[in-house]
């Protein structure tokens, strides 16, 4: 089995597949619907699914950290092809086969939270696994004086909870100890809450994968480039 087979299924069939089943979907819940649009959607959602099972896992895991954001994606995803298809309708090139190249770029990522509204949000719903000092201590082994040491240099990113607590992003870290590239970051982008939530968020300058990530694999110099042009101001 080569990488054009998924589960002994060609990658065509496969798409194939989807396409069948999502045009009798649509069919059960909207009979209004006519069946060229039927076949049109089916063919893209297969086009999609297929392509979806030949990414690399970092790719895949980008696109697992907009979930969230996917809804309203592919809502201005399908209207951009609504709009071309109307464009080429109205233009007479009804037929053409080469893709827009416009199409995609219509659909935007979606732009960060300010660090006002981050202010507000509660750290569970947005930074990921956090822990306080003393469960690094005894889980990670990093002594409290050394982590405020860390924190002190800018070396590991600290998210204020309520007070004077903080706690700290557990993915920063990697065999106990804070992977390289967090002090360039965080003097780049001052805010740590906006600093982590860029690390942790798919990355238009880094093609679409998540800063921290490559920080973990020792991908430093891209990462900081990547801050530099992405910092505020």
């Amino acid at each position: 089995m080569n990488r054009f087979q998924i589960r002994g299924l060609k990658q065509d069939d496969f798409a194939e597949m989807v396409a069948e089943d999502v045009e009798r979907a649509l069919a059960h819940y909207d009979e209004a619907i006519n069946k060229p649009t039927m076949v049109s959607v089916g063919k893209i959602a297969g086009s999609i699914a297929s392509a979806v099972t030949l990414l690399s896992p970092k790719h895949q895991r980008a696109i697992d950290a907009i979930h969230a954001d996917l809804p309203g994606l592919a809502s201005k995803f399908v209207r951009a092809l609504a709009a071309e298809a109307a464009r080429r309708s109205e233009a007479g090139i009804a037929g053409a086969t080469n893709p827009p190249t416009t199409l995609l770029a219509d659909v935007e990522p979606p732009s960060l939270p300010k660090s006002d509204d981050l202010e507000s949000m509660l750290i569970e719903d947005w930074a990921g696994r956090v822990a306080g000092s003393t469960y690094l201590e005894e889980n990670l082994r990093i002594a409290r004086s050394t982590l405020h040491r860390w924190q002190r240099r800018g070396e590991v990113i600290a998210l204020r909870k309520g007070g004077r607590k903080h706690v700290f992003p557990l993915a920063q870290f990697v065999d106990g100890r804070p992977v390289a590239g967090i002090r360039d970051v965080l003097s780049l982008i001052t805010n740590p809450r906006l600093a982590w939530l860029w690390l942790t968020r798919p990355s238009a300058q880094l093609d679409g994968l998540v800063p921290v990530d490559l920080l973990r694999q020792d991908q430093v110099d891209e990462v900081v480039e990547a801050a530099r042009v992405f910092a505020p101001g």
